[in-house]
């Protein structure tokens, strides 16, 4: 058996004009709703960013909040994504949900939430993570796996249960400017919904062609 031979047929659900929402957030939690009980990690998506001449990186992240605001994630304000999101202002989400044969893509503008949000969910991450976030310097060259075990140790030692935010660390909001909801059908004939958000703040339905 080749790649080429790998295929199957899908068969989710018909998406349909009339019966989706109007409202691509209300959309969007409607369909989370569905899956969250189906998916090992329903909050894990695949964030999209690049740099200002356009050389394109990709990663999974967790998301940690949705609402008409945008969607919430948090990670080292040093790494190579927010590096990238510094430059360009601009990011990129793609939710894949096997389980009901479901994606959802979100394109728009990034911004750091407040400290205060930063600051409260930081306070009730797992201990473990939050010393995890003292002892790696994401995305920088690190000699070996006992360097990092060490300065794990250092910062549990440091700080115990008593651990104070990083500046340095904290979350992002992305305010969708798009959306695309799209559905696995037979014969590869999948349903595709895009909203774009009008200047009038409105979204603009329509159907792409799978």
């Amino acid at each position: 058996m080749t790649l080429a031979d790998i295929r199957r047929d899908y068969s989710g659900e018909p998406l349909s004009e009339r019966e989706s929402d109007p409202d691509p957030f209300a959309q969007f939690i409607r369909w989370f709703e569905q899956i969250r009980d189906h998916e090992s990690d329903p909050t894990a998506f695949a964030l999209a960013t690049a740099t200002r001449e356009g050389r394109p990186s990709v990663r999974t992240v967790l998301l940690k909040e949705v609402d008409a605001r945008g969607f919430v994630f948090y990670t080292n304000y040093n790494s190579r994504k927010a590096r990238e999101m510094a430059e360009t202002g601009r990011a990129s989400l793609l939710f894949y949900w096997p389980s009901l044969v479901r994606q959802v893509r979100v394109e728009g503008v990034v911004e750091q939430v407040s400290a205060e949000e930063s600051d409260a969910y930081f306070a009730v991450r797992p201990v473990e993570s939050r010393w995890g976030v003292y002892a790696s310097d994401q995305s920088q060259v690190i000699e070996s796996r006992a360097v990092l075990e060490s300065r794990y140790d250092l910062a549990r030692q440091t700080y115990g249960d008593t651990i104070p935010r990083p500046q340095w660390w904290g979350g992002y909001r992305v305010v969708p400017e798009e959306f695309e909801f799209w559905q696995g059908r037979p014969s590869r004939l999948h349903d595709r919904l895009r909203y774009r958000r009008q200047d009038d703040g409105a979204w603009q339905r329509d159907r792409l062609a799978p």
